[in-house]
C-alpha cells in the first residue's frame, strides 16, 4: 500500500505532555511531507486552536488539511477554503444551553474567533483559552446572549465525575446531537453526523485519497471513528483502553515518539533517534 495521507490527533498524540511536537516526531512528519504524503491535523479544538501545529509543521506548503471540530469544520491549510462544514443549529444550542445550567459543567461556546463563558475563573477556562490562542469573553448567561449556530458545545468538569455527567447529558439529547469525552476534563455536544471518522473521509473525498491510503493516529474516544475510517488506525501507548482495542496496531506513547516510530516501521525508514 502506498499511503497518501496521515491524519493526526493533536493533544496526547501529535504533542507531548508539555503541549510540544518533539524533534523526532517533527522530523518523522517532515520527512514523510517530502515523500508527498499530506498531513492532516484532527482536533476537537476551533480552527484557531490548531494553527501553532499547523506552523510548526509547515503544511500550508505541503498541501495539508485542518479538521476542526472533530471534523465540523474541515479547511484546506493553504488556501484557508472550507471544504465541509457541519454544525448544531441556533435553536438545538440554546436548548442544550438552558439544560447544562442545573448540572455541574461549564460551558464554554467560541465562535470561531473568540471564546464565551459566564465565569472566566472556572475549572480550565483559562487553559482552553490558552490552548487555542484565543480570546474569552464573559456573558451573564450564555444561552441568552447566543445569537449564532456553534459547531459544538465544549463543557468543563472534575474529572471524578465526567462518567455520571457524560450518561446524564446523553438522557437530554435530541437524535440529532451526541455527547463525546475529548479529555478527561472535557466532554462535547456535537451532532451527530459530526466525528472524526466521518470528518477522514470527507478529507478523502474532496482530496481523492482512498481512505485506505489513510493512516490514523489517536488517544482518546473521539479519535476512534477515526481510528476505524483510516487504511491502518494507530492507538498511542497512553491512548484509552477502548482506542487501543479498535486500532490496527499501538505504538509508543505521545511521550516516546509514538507517531514516529509507528512511520519509520510502516514507511520501512530505519529508526532516528533524536
Amino acid at each position: 500500500m502506498q499511503y497518501q495521507l496521515i491524519a493526526m490527533d493533536l493533544d496526547g498524540t501529535l504533542n507531548n505532555d508539555e503541549k510540544r511536537i518533539t524533534p523526532r516526531t517533527r522530523g518523522a512528519l517532515m520527512r514523510a511531507q517530502d515523500a508527498g504524503i499530506r498531513l492532516a491535523l484532527a482536533s476537537a479544538r476551533p480552527l484557531p486552536g490548531l494553527y501553532r501545529e499547523r506552523d510548526a509543521l509547515e503544511i500550508q506548503r505541503h498541501r495539508g488539511i485542518l479538521m476542526a471540530y472533530n471534523g465540523g469544520r474541515i479547511v484546506d491549510a493553504a488556501t484557508g477554503e472550507t471544504l465541509h462544514a457541519c454544525g448544531m443549529t441556533l435553536e438545538e444550542a440554546r436548548r442544550m444551553l438552558r439544560a447544562l445550567e442545573s448540572l455541574p459543567v461549564t460551558p464554554i461556546l467560541d465562535d470561531g474567533v473568540q471564546f464565551y463563558v459566564t465565569n472566566r475563573s472556572a475549572y480550565k477556562v483559562e487553559y482552553e483559552c490558552w490552548n487555542n490562542n484565543m480570546t474569552c469573553t464573559e456573558v451573564a448567561n450564555l444561552a441568552d446572549f447566543i445569537d449564532f449556530a456553534p459547531a459544538k458545545i465544549l463543557m468543563s468538569l472534575q474529572p471524578e465525575i465526567l462518567p455520571k455527567v457524560q450518561s446524564q447529558i446523553a438522557a437530554l439529547l435530541p437524535d440529532s446531537l451526541a455527547v463525546v469525552r475529548t479529555a478527561a476534563f472535557y466532554l462535547e455536544i456535537i451532532p451527530r453526523a459530526v466525528n472524526k471518522g466521518q470528518g477522514l473521509r470527507d478529507i478523502c473525498r474532496v482530496t481523492g485519497i482512498a481512505p485506505e491510503a489513510a493512516i490514523a493516529f489517536g488517544d482518546s474516544e473521539n479519535d476512534i471513528e477515526m481510528l476505524r475510517a483510516a487504511g491502518v488506525g494507530i492507538a498511542m501507548g497512553n491512548a484509552d483502553d477502548g482506542v487501543k482495542a479498535v486500532a490496527n496496531q499501538v505504538t509508543r506513547s505521545n511521550n516516546e515518539d509514538g507517531i514516529a516510530a509507528a512511520l519509520e516501521q510502516l514507511l520501512g525508514w530505519p529508526a532516528k533517534e533524536v
